[in-house]
């Protein structure tokens, strides 16, 4: 039984020359796929629209898209071209009264972007309200804007790195201070001075003297004589 059925099958495929990929409307369509979500791939037919002409055109809505002759082909471009040939109702077209001819059409592929650009520019042109918010990037169709539809990085607070003490190379300032003494923050930078840190010895200076220290060498201490006379 089951042998039967697969050459019936076969018999049906060769009979009605199974297409792997159908063109239809410019759009490359896969055969194996059902002929309702073969069509709501090109762009401007929708699962409504789509089940409308095959109602309409009386196809098995359950077979695949590469069984399709092509006469059933042919009806199906013609039908999405012209729907008004099928007597589609006006409110299922998706471009009533338009702004250049007046008519009520359908629009497929590429004319969708192209229109919906024009209508957009000419808003721009005559500085409607929709216009406006066209140009600042705004919700157009009354939306709330207070908390969504935000549009940029986020708002928060950037974090520092850690804070050098003043005159340590690499802190804000010490480049311009290091630039205007005529040398490199890196080179003759002293480090800064800290606990158990001998002072920096320059030129020609002496330790300050405190308690207990000894008298720089070199100079002779007075020396006290009777009657409070030094000599």
């Amino acid at each position: 039984m089951v042998f039967i059925l697969v050459i019936l099958n076969l018999a049906y495929l060769t009979a009605n020359e199974y297409q792997h990929i159908v063109r239809i409307v410019g759009n490359d369509i896969p055969g194996a796929k059902k002929i309702i979500a073969g069509l709501t791939q090109i762009k401007g037919i929708g699962y409504n629209f789509a089940n409308a002409i095959i109602d309409s055109l009386k196809i098995h809505s359950n077979g695949n898209i590469g069984n399709l002759t092509e006469s059933q082909v042919q009806s199906i471009e013609k039908i999405i071209k012209d729907p008004n040939s099928a007597n589609f109702p006006s409110w299922f077209l998706n471009r009533r009264k338009d702004v250049e001819t007046g008519q009520t059409i359908h629009m497929i592929t590429s004319d969708i972007a192209l229109t919906v650009r024009n209508d957009i520019e000419r808003e721009k042109g005559v500085y409607s309200w929709r216009g406006y918010r066209h140009m600042y990037g705004l919700k157009v169709r009354g939306q709330c804007t207070r908390t969504s539809g935000r549009k940029g990085g986020a708002v928060g607070v950037q974090k520092g790195g850690k804070v050098l003490p003043a005159g340590a190379p690499g802190a804000p300032g010490a480049e311009a201070a290091a630039t205007a003494e005529g040398t490199s923050p890196a080179e003759g930078a002293a480090p800064a001075a800290g606990k158990g840190t001998a002072p920096a010895a320059g030129k020609g200076t002496a330790p300050a003297a405190g308690k207990g220290t000894a008298p720089a060498a070199g100079k002779e201490t007075p020396k006290e004589t009777k009657g409070g006379a030094k000599k």
